[in-house]
């Protein structure tokens, strides 16, 4: 099986897009933090620990994300160079390679999904504890 330069080009637009979506998630990330150190520091509540403790899982994972993001497109240029230059076997190779990097980091970003999940979780917790009527 031969690929031509315009295979390892179809993954450019989504990898961009991808790294586009987790830039703004590391974004989005980074102003909670802060917020939430400050609401910590006036307070001390230790509700506040477990989340931050949470959004430095997702602060890693987001960051392996971009990694293997970029990576997969680094990969797919040298696919790229190696096809032109006529180094089909080599090209395939490296091209399988971008593949892998981009599963990895769609699976990293699977798993930050479910994080981001647990810490609404958490944040609700407190607001249904205080909403539970006492029995006297």
């Amino acid at each position: 099986m031969d690929i031509s330069l315009t295979t390892p080009a179809l993954l450019f637009p989504a990898i961009s897009l991808l790294l586009l979506a987790y830039t703004n998630r590391f974004l989005a990330l980074t102003s909670v933090t802060r917020n939430l150190h400050d609401s910590y520091r006036a307070s001390r509540d230790t509700v506040y620990l477990a989340q931050i403790r949470n959004l430095r899982k997702r602060i890693r994972l987001i960051r392996d994300m971009q990694f293997f993001g970029v990576l997969s497109i680094l990969l797919c240029t040298v696919c790229m160079l190696q096809v032109y230059v006529g180094w089909q076997v080599a090209g395939r190779w490296v091209f399988a390679g971008s593949l892998v990097s981009m599963m990895l980091s769609l699976g990293l970003s699977l798993w930050e999904v479910m994080l981001s999940g647990r810490a609404l979780d958490l944040h609700l917790e407190d607001l249904e504890a205080e909403k539970k009527p006492t029995s006297e």
